[in-house]
């Protein structure tokens, strides 16, 4: 047994049978700390940071257990992504002020969407050349949209909200899929969280532009 695999099995030990699958640890933690942080984001609290750095862990050793080996790897671009989102809403505005509610301006979405392309074609090869994965195209494609849409939430886009919604709306039969039935409807749950992100960062917008 190696390193990894003792470290991994509080994580895969069975916490409960749902819909007739175990459900380990590891995936009631991610459900939790899940929740819990699109929440915060959804309040513009920065906690949400910390809080998701605990549920990239938790989402690390589940999908890498899952086979879901672009997702599981998405996970430590996420703990970079976490710290560098924690320092820009504390810091991020002008003269290191807190960072306020902004739109995706047209340069940003060309780059996005050349690196949106550029990424799951290259996702796509590395799972079909060097893994086991049964889903290369949904796994590489959700694991670019998730990323698009972090670096929005790290930088307050309010459009970051709708690739949330779009990347969901495919995790949900993904996880559904992989037996992953409690992150299935963990997913459900953040597309509820998502439209309501996006509705009280769109309300915060206008207030900003109706202030300037």
């Amino acid at each position: 047994m190696s390193l990894l695999d003792v470290v991994l099995i509080p994580f895969n030990t069975t916490a409960v049978t749902f819909a007739g699958a175990p459900t380990s640890w590891g995936e009631v933690i991610g459900f939790v700390t899940g929740a819990l942080c699109v929440w915060l984001v959804a309040r513009q609290n920065a906690w949400n940071w910390p809080i998701g750095i605990l549920n990239n862990l938790a989402f690390l050793a589940l999908f890498a257990t899952g086979g879901l080996y672009a997702d599981s790897g998405l996970q430590v671009v996420y703990l970079g992504l976490a710290l560098y989102g924690w320092w820009s809403w504390l810091r991020g505005g002008v003269r290191r002020t807190p960072l306020p509610v902004s739109r995706t301006t047209p340069a940003q979405w060309l780059w996005l969407a050349v690196a949106g392309v550029v990424l799951t074609g290259l996702l796509v090869w590395i799972l079909t050349a060097y893994t086991d994965s049964t889903v290369p195209w949904a796994d590489a494609f959700t694991t670019v949209l998730s990323l698009l849409a972090t670096w929005g939430q790290t930088r307050k886009k309010v459009e970051s909200w709708w690739l949330w919604i779009a990347a969901d709306i495919i995790y949900v039969p993904l996880y559904a899929y992989k037996d992953l039935w409690l992150t299935a409807i963990l997913y459900v749950g953040f597309i509820a969280l998502c439209v309501l992100g996006l509705r009280s960062w769109s309300r915060d917008l206008r207030g900003e532009l109706v202030a300037a």
